[in-house]
């Protein structure tokens, strides 16, 4: 029997010679999700010009304490002009605060009668103002290559005005489905065969991942027709994902049509749920290569694979250091659990209390519960060989989306 690998070796294979996908400009409203291609650089001071973070009088401080005249009103958007000598200004929240003025008093503070208002004492210089700059200054890094472009970032582009980005164009994925016990919801179902769960929740995930799922197939249990399939898969995709078809029954034909096609790089892995699941790569006619996942057919053992290889994989296509390694927390187990020769990825739900984080494991954990999966907040991963009991610290692995 040959020897399971351990996951950090399958990694090291997964993502060994990968290289960048291609990039593509598009409008910054369509680029939420995306990685950014190319650093950019700040070409605007924000705030662009000193203003007055609330609603109030701009004055100088040296006026404290005294009555002064209102000479003018700054709304946000206009204009100010030069403060007179011995005066405040009327400004508004973002206004700009007027040549001469150093600091802004919240209205509340004010007592106003006849155009003039009596101005505390207590008013320091550079109260409630926003300076020039104090979010990003002109020339400086704005964002880093392999930046994801979620809400803030894409509000950081914006205030520069920026109306195209270049980004990384998605991975285009070939999801393949195997087995004829398989069949698409919407058909009545005969005796023995079940519905493709795998295929929908594969597809969110990928894209989820920052990837572009071009192809959805059925694969008959019939090697020829498998080895088509997987060609035809390879000429229109960076990735190509299998679910079933890689164990050793003698009607999965997968492992067999990649070895007989291409590469199979690692088989078989030391982990639970998803031990028969390869790892290769297909050939294309042009001599470039598309990457394999093969991943077992239970949909747990899609789910955790997915996680653990293909956002990686995604990630490493995009240059997107957040999509490398998921973040690691340390919870309190609230289970107990025995494992074997092989690392365990238990899905569990996480409670955040004052006394740390709490890890309930879902009680069923066999690899065909689907239902386990709807609510999981992390992975925690339990070592070959070891005993956990209540209380004992467990690596959870966070899935974040």
């Amino acid at each position: 029997m040959a020897e399971l690998q351990p996951i950090s070796a399958a990694l090291e294979a997964l993502l060994a010679d990968v290289s960048l996908v291609g990039t593509e400009s598009v409008p910054l409203e369509a680029a939420a999700g995306r990685v950014l291609a190319e650093a950019v650089t700040a070409q605007l001071d924000v705030p662009p010009f000193d203003n007055s973070a609330m609603d109030g009088y701009a004055l100088r401080a040296s006026d404290a304490g005294k009555w002064l005249p209102i000479s003018q009103r700054i709304a946000a958007g206009s204009p100010a002009a030069p403060l007179a000598e011995g005066s405040c200004a009327r400004i508004f929240t973002g206004g700009e605060i007027p040549p001469g003025a150093d600091c802004v008093v919240m209205q509340e503070r004010v007592e106003v009668a006849d155009n003039q208002a009596l101005m505390p004492t207590d008013i320091p210089s550079g109260d409630n103002i926003r300076l020039q700059g104090r979010d990003v200054r002109r020339g400086q890094p704005l964002l880093a290559a392999g930046e994801r472009l979620e809400a803030a970032a894409l509000g950081h582009l914006a205030g520069q005005g920026v109306t195209v980005v270049s980004v990384r164009r998605r991975p285009r994925v070939a999801l393949l489905s195997t087995g004829d016990e398989i069949i698409d919801p919407g058909t009545p179902l005969k005796p023995g065969q079940l519905y493709n769960s795998n295929r929908p929740m594969l597809k969110r995930l990928l894209e989820t991942f920052g990837a572009e799922v071009v192809q959805l197939v059925s694969v008959p249990d019939d090697f020829d027709q498998t080895v088509a399939l997987l060609t035809n898969a390879a000429a229109d995709a960076d990735v190509v994902v299998s679910t079933g078809g890689v164990s050793v029954g003698e009607e999965d034909h997968v492992k067999a049509a990649l070895e007989s096609l291409g590469q199979l790089d690692m088989w078989k892995l030391a982990i639970r749920p998803g031990k028969p699941l390869a790892l290769g790569r297909l050939p294309r006619e042009d001599g470039s290569e598309a990457r394999f996942v093969g991943l077992p057919g239970n949909p747990v053992s899609g789910f955790v694979g997915a996680w653990l290889f293909l956002r990686p994989l995604m990630g490493a296509l995009l240059g997107c250091s957040a999509l490398n390694a998921l973040p690691t927390l340390t919870a309190s187990a609230n289970f107990t659990t025995q494992t074997g020769p092989r690392q365990h990825y238990m899905r569990v739900a996480l409670r955040f209390s004052e006394a740390g984080i709490i890890a309930d494991a879902f009680e069923d954990q066999n690899s065909g519960v689907l239902s386990s999966c709807i609510s999981v907040d992390a992975l925690a991963v339990i070592d070959p060989h070891q005993q956990v009991e209540k209380g004992t610290l467990v690596r959870c692995l966070w899935l974040q989306r």
